[in-house]
């Protein structure tokens, strides 16, 4: 019985500070232009943590979305998503993100299909 005590104590010590920390959770969304003849738009959405460290980071589904109607196949798309996301030299810095979008965009060999 005292274990489950200790257990519980040990679990909840542990919980509270990532519960008490909710308010600084934040989605970084920013939309950048029109691309393509179908207007389609390239939105730049990732979820930060709680951190200004990258931990958790990682793209929202309608960035990997965007991507995907913008000419990419999904693995492409999650994987560019998932890069810029991560890169900690852009975390807060929307100029940047949007810098690094239009560079991978303009990258021939990105391995966009070239329809639009």
């Amino acid at each position: 019985m005292i274990k489950k005590i200790v257990l519980a104590a040990v679990v909840a010590a542990l919980g509270v500070p990532a519960f008490a920390d909710h308010k600084r959770h934040t989605t970084y969304s920013y939309h950048y232009g029109n691309y393509g003849p179908s207007g389609n738009r390239i939105v730049v959405s990732c979820w930060r943590g709680p951190w200004q460290e990258v931990i958790w980071d990682r793209p929202n589904a309608v960035f990997v979305d965007s991507l995907v109607s913008v000419g990419y196949d999904y693995s492409t798309a999650d994987a560019i998503a998932t890069r810029v996301c991560r890169d900690q030299n852009l975390v807060g810095r929307p100029g940047a993100l949007k810098a690094t979008m239009e560079q991978i965009w303009a990258d021939p060999a990105s391995h966009r299909r070239h329809n639009y």
